[in-house]
């Protein structure tokens, strides 16, 4: 199983000026590629899998002798909507979007729509495909229900308190909070619920205080790893190692902290197939291919027991 080689969790994050737009030039003459698509690349924020998914997408563009154009909008909506007017101006060929905000993708598309340029979405989708070129989609609610349906099957019927620490409010991480909440039996009672922010630092203080008010808890569900470090460091901290902790990414500190039991469970949903699948779409669908305009990204619940079962999940 190929792997990328571990990395500091700091040194994942992009150091970028909200609303910048970066240029990344992916074909050979500088200009667009041989078949004259240029792609805009909305990427939605700085966490591990925004880098990833970015790195992906770049590398993929290559390959398929595209150019692209990157912005990161930085969990602002409003800065999404101005990312895409500027790659509007650019006259790309289509747009590949990481949303903030479901809420905010009906303006987006709309615009884009407006100006005759195709939107592909990377990890959700819409109710109205017909406006969309495509979407690569992780099932987000699966991806909660499958960490729910662990803590399901460990604590059996024994009542068990829960506790959340979700990521922004908004798109991916109220999807994966809502999966995993309807997934839990009866008998896990959720007994706090508060944003991490996609911050190891705001996850650690939203941990902390969630220990204090419930040091009866049995289990965390942590909207994303780098989260969940933060999460594992507050709860041992406390004097509460036995808290188990079940996350989501799949990256390779994360397959480490579940090999290691620092966390007992994650669902790996790989940044690196996501940002492949949408670029090859993209340019099928663009040149009127048979692809499927929706594409569903493979999902595994990874344990120590099946730890050789995950896929790659950065690009190397």
């Amino acid at each position: 199983m190929r792997r990328s080689s571990a990395r500091s969790r700091t040194a994942l994050f992009t150091a970028a000026v909200t609303g910048s737009l970066a240029l990344t030039g992916c074909g050979g003459d500088g200009g667009a590629g041989s078949d004259g698509i240029a792609l805009g690349f909305v990427n939605g924020g700085d966490t591990s899998f925004h880098t990833c998914l970015q790195k992906a997408v770049e590398q993929t563009a290559k390959t398929q002798d595209a150019k692209v154009y990157s912005a990161n909008s930085h969990q602002n909506a409003g800065t999404e909507l101005s990312n895409i007017e500027d790659m509007i101006s650019r006259n790309v060929s289509a747009l590949i979007v990481q949303t903030v905000n479901v809420d905010s993708l009906k303006g987006d598309i709309a615009k884009a729509k407006a100006a005759g340029v195709p939107i592909y979405l990377t990890s959700v989708s819409t109710g109205d495909v017909d406006d969309i070129l495509g979407a690569a989609v992780v099932d987000l609610g699966k991806v909660g229900a499958l960490d729910a349906g662990w803590v399901a099957r460990d604590a059996g019927a024994k009542k068990v308190e829960v506790g959340i620490v979700a990521g922004a409010p908004g798109a991916a991480s109220d999807l994966l909070v809502n999966g995993f909440k309807k997934a839990l039996p009866a008998n896990a009672e959720v007994v706090a619920n508060q944003p991490g922010m996609f911050s190891p630092t705001k996850a650690q203080d939203v941990a902390q205080n969630m220990i204090q008010a419930h040091p009866d808890l049995d289990y965390a569900f942590v909207a994303n790893e780098e989260m969940a470090f933060g999460v594992r460091k507050a709860f041992d901290a406390a004097g509460h190692k036995d808290v188990k902790i079940v996350t989501v990414n799949g990256t390779d500190e994360g397959l480490a902290a579940v090999k290691s039991g620092e966390f007992s469970a994650t669902v790996a949903n790989s940044a690196k197939t996501i940002g492949e699948t949408a670029v090859k779409n993209s340019v099928d669908l663009l040149n009127d291919k048979k692809v499927d305009k929706i594409a569903d990204i493979p999902l595994v619940l990874v344990t120590k027991d099946n730890l050789s079962e995950a896929p790659q999940y950065c690009p190397e």
